[in-house]
């Protein structure tokens, strides 16, 4: 039995029954039939269904976003703005994809050859808790846009929203069986992904679910695009406007309570403005509002979960301990919550959980840089990949270092990081691989077939 669990107050929403491995079979089926069909449907037919879909979610995105802060704590303004940004991607692929899988001609000896790209068949989802909906459809909109059909295994604490989305689909007026939800745990995916009619699998969520779900579809040659865990870092240079670069992190790091892969998590500030940085930054940290996130005055709500919490504070102690100084927060409230107040740290160097490792709650670390190559040099010294950012007046100099020097997937010069439809999103090193979103993203399921006619 699969549990749905208020973080606000620790009441049971739902319960959810397992499917069975014989009724998780059955739906994959019924998903690779539905697709032998889908796969010989018009560009123009998807489009129409896409564009259905789209109008679906706005016309939903008051109650999708009270079940994203009933399910797993989100503010209730960022939750109707997460259903707006998986219509404008299904949009985005309703208006796009025919141009992305267009016969690509390539002159060679042949009379005619070129490339085109064919649906591969079911693609598995595992996705996480943080963004239910919107990891969701970055996925889905270009899966479907390029003829695949989909299964999702959702994180078990947002199962409403899973079931949520399978209608969705549904009123939108595809045909059945496209796309489905498995109620299943997380031990169940290994099983799931052996199904011979499962052709690729797509992860979001950490690196060691990564890992694991790599090595099974490895040992079946299964495609696998994998967006992991990040520890992004943000660096602010000497010349930096410190007012505007502290709003901007701020904000970064306190996105859906700091429960982002690509939120801000290490701020690497050159040692002579460091001093006025952390005192603007700690100032903005302090003012946002941690509440009920039904409340639209609420800027953060609760973490995900109380394991979760617990976990994190456990990170911000360890820190501390280990030589980090708490300018702010640091303390779990009371109550049967998931509540973390907005906590700073500073001090912070390698050997500290705060350092090394993903803080994913609303925890700034911020360390000190003696110029511009060192502040790199940190940046660079993890195990992550998948975004950053610089701060600086000269734009010239951000491009430069945002492009050549940070190893990361993406890389932003005076604002902060996020996905964006129209370009490829993804990371590197133990953030994982492969690339969604953009064209990039719609190829990365597909069959990209030579074709030669001599």
């Amino acid at each position: 039995m699969l549990l749905s669990v208020n973080p606000v107050n620790g009441k049971t929403i739902a319960t959810y029954k397992q499917h069975s491995n014989k009724q998780a079979n059955n739906i994959i089926l019924k998903t690779h039939n539905a697709w032998l069909t889908w796969k010989t449907s018009s560009a123009d037919e998807r489009s129409r269904l896409l564009m259905a879909m789209s109008k679906q979610l706005l016309s939903r995105k008051n109650e999708l976003a009270g079940l994203m802060a009933n399910e797993m704590g989100k503010p209730i303004k960022q939750g109707v703005a997460e259903i707006e940004k998986c219509a404008a991607c299904c949009e985005y692929y309703a208006e796009n994809a025919a141009s992305f899988l267009k016969d690509q001609p390539i002159n060679t000896d042949a009379s005619k050859s070129y490339v085109t790209f064919n649906p591969i068949g079911v693609v598995l989802a595992v996705m996480p808790w943080n963004f239910p909906f919107w990891q969701v459809f970055r996925f889905l909109a270009p899966a479907l846009a390029a003829g695949n059909c989909g299964v999702l295994k959702h994180a078990s604490n947002v199962m409403g929203c899973a079931l949520a989305i399978e209608d969705i689909v549904k009123q939108a007026g595809f045909p059945a069986n496209v796309f489905r939800t498995l109620i299943l745990d997380s031990k169940s995916v290994g099983s799931v992904i052996e199904n011979p009619l499962i052709k690729a699998v797509t992860l979001t969520g950490s690196t060691k679910a990564g890992k694991k779900v790599a090595e099974k579809a490895g040992s079946l040659i299964k495609k696998t695009v994998l967006e992991l865990g990040g520890s992004d870092a943000y660096i602010i240079l000497e010349d930096a406007d410190l007012e505007k670069a502290a709003e901007i992190c701020v904000n970064s790091r306190l996105v859906n309570g700091g429960q982002s892969c690509i939120a801000a998590k290490r701020f690497v500030v050159v040692k002579s403005v460091e001093k006025e940085f952390t005192r603007l930054f700690v100032e903005k940290m302090a003012a946002k509002v941690m509440g009920d996130p039904l409340d639209e005055a609420t800027y953060i709500g609760p973490q995900a979960r109380v394991d979760l919490r617990d976990e994190l504070h456990q990170q911000v102690e360890l820190s501390v301990t280990r030589g980090a100084k708490c300018l702010l927060g640091g303390k779990v409230p009371n109550g049967k919550n998931a509540f973390y107040p907005p906590t700073v740290l500073s001090h912070v160097k390698k050997g500290m959980p705060a350092y090394d490792d993903e803080l994913f709650g609303p925890v700034a670390a911020i360390i000190s840089a003696k110029d511009e190559a060192d502040a790199i040099r940190i940046a660079n010294d993890s195990i992550f990949g998948l975004g950053g950012a610089v701060f600086t007046a000269d734009n010239k100099r951000g491009e430069r270092i945002a492009a050549t020097r940070l190893e990361a997937g993406s890389c932003f010069v005076n604002g902060l990081v996020k996905s964006d439809p129209r370009l490829p999103f993804g990371g590197i090193k133990e953030s994982g691989y492969g690339r969604e979103l953009g064209m990039f993203g719609i190829h990365e399921f597909v069959n990209i077939k030579t074709v030669w006619i001599a």
